[in-house]
């Protein structure tokens, strides 16, 4: 009986060891892959979908892949105000805001995101929604690997491309046309600056039709824009 669990647990080991090398080398390939691959889409996307089959309500996705000539600069500064102004020199990981949120936590306050935009990234295109153990320590994996194997402006390329601004919107792309009527190569400061400033809750605020709200987080984020530098900042991204 001894010796039967003791081959049973070494049988499980054996698997466990497996799956975990056929998740490192298949995250390894899809990462390596899509460094230069236009992506076909995100998780998110495919999320999505499956809960309005589920809700038994349609959902047609917009999504246009555009390359870095055709994202406007302006539109890429606007969502790093926003988002994570210190995109360019953190390694994947803001442990300044990561603090700020544990001890706004600590006191009681109201929750605050510490999430960087290439955590949002890995997310966004890897995985899927939630708070578990497993979700972030995977997040954690693919943010590591897209740091070390994308670079910087590649991460800010395909989050432009797989952010979700509307119900089936994806891609600023998609969001330029969708609100503004206009390619994302062409949008203005203040157009960038209303997209960037419903990241946050994408699916309850609008960038044609700002509320309150959101009008005045545009205006905070076109005051980072400058207080950053404008679209010179971008020049401080390392290249891929």
């Amino acid at each position: 009986m001894r010796r039967h669990s003791k081959g049973l647990l070494r049988r499980l080991w054996r698997l466990a060891w497996r799956l975990a090398l056929a998740v490192v080398l298949l995250s390894l390939a899809a990462v390596l892959v899509f460094r230069v691959v236009p992506l076909p889409g995100s998780m998110v996307m495919v999320e999505r979908k499956v809960q309005s089959w589920l809700a038994h309500e349609p959902l047609s996705i917009d999504y246009r892949w555009r390359g870095r000539s055709a994202l406007s600069d302006t539109a890429r500064i606007a969502v790093i105000a926003a988002e994570d102004q210190r995109f360019p020199r953190h390694g994947g990981f803001d442990f300044i805001e990561l603090r700020r949120a544990l001890a706004a936590r600590l006191n009681g306050e109201r929750l605050r995101g510490a999430s960087t935009l290439s955590q949002q990234t890995a997310k966004n295109v890897f995985l899927w929604s939630g708070r578990s153990w497993l979700r972030k320590g995977l997040e954690a994996w693919f943010t590591l690997l897209i740091e070390l194997l994308w670079g910087k402006q590649r991460i800010l390329d395909v989050y432009l491309n797989v952010a979700e601004w509307d119900r089936g919107v994806f891609g600023l792309e998609a969001a330029a046309q969708h609100y503004f009527g206009v390619s994302a190569s062409r949008l203005d400061v203040r157009q960038a600056s209303l997209l960037a400033a419903i990241l946050p809750s994408p699916l309850t605020r609008s960038a044609a039709t700002p509320s309150p709200d959101v009008a005045q987080r545009s205006r905070w984020i076109r005051r980072q824009m400058g207080n950053l530098g404008g679209t010179g900042y971008l020049e401080r991204l390392t290249q891929p």
